[in-house]
């Protein structure tokens, strides 16, 4: 599978297909920066996948394109979730409403590191879980930095497991390809409670 880190594909919405048919949703299982996540399942095939529902307007389209993108060019990695396809669901013009993104990659049914945190209460998480947590958003940012992109957005939320507890980062809304000369961002953006304080004005 050829990648060229630097170049980005020009992606065109109104060229996506539509869903019905191909993926089903089955439940809400959260809600990320821009859309709901729903646990969802492929028809033909009964294979589980996360589904990202976006409604599409103007302000959003190249944050969405560029997520796609970045999916599209580096979820070959083993601690990235597999990017499966994106869909349009065009909604009638008299609703009112944008037409949704269905944005697809694979399910990681063990939920994030949030959850796994939450889920533990009184008693903490075990070091070896947590350096083998650590280990692997390492390897998957690794990967990321080697192909000159930034995630920006690294919290416990967008870090997912399977159900065989394999680490995968998600959520690529705002990430950055870095420019090849100067290979800096100095621009900010991310969650704000999970940033250091020198970056907070």
């Amino acid at each position: 599978m050829g990648h060229n880190p630097g170049v980005l594909d020009e992606i065109d919405l109104n060229t996506l297909k539509d869903p019905a048919g191909i993926f089903e949703l089955i439940e809400v299982v959260g809600n990320g920066t821009y859309g709901q996540v729903y646990k969802g399942r492929h028809v033909k095939t009964s294979q589980l996948a996360a589904i990202k529902i976006m409604n599409i307007n103007e302000d959003e389209e190249e944050e969405i394109k560029l997520e796609i993108n970045m999916l599209k060019k580096y979820s070959y990695h083993r601690n990235i979730a597999t990017y499966y396809g994106a869909f349009i669901k065009k909604l009638p013009s008299s609703t009112g409403k944008h037409d949704q993104l269905w944005l697809v990659m694979e399910f990681c049914g063990s939920g994030s590191v949030t959850d796994l945190v939450k889920s533990s209460k009184a008693s903490s998480i075990k070091e070896d879980w947590i350096a083998y947590i650590c280990r692997e958003i390492l390897r998957g940012l690794y990967h990321l930095h080697q192909n000159k992109v930034i995630h920006r957005d690294i919290k416990g939320q967008n870090v997912l497991l399977t159900d065989s507890a394999e680490v995968k980062l998600v959520d690529f809304g705002v990430s950055a390809q870095l420019d090849k000369t100067v290979g800096r961002r100095n621009t900010f953006i991310g969650t704000p409670y999970c940033v250091g304080c020198e970056k907070i004005s």
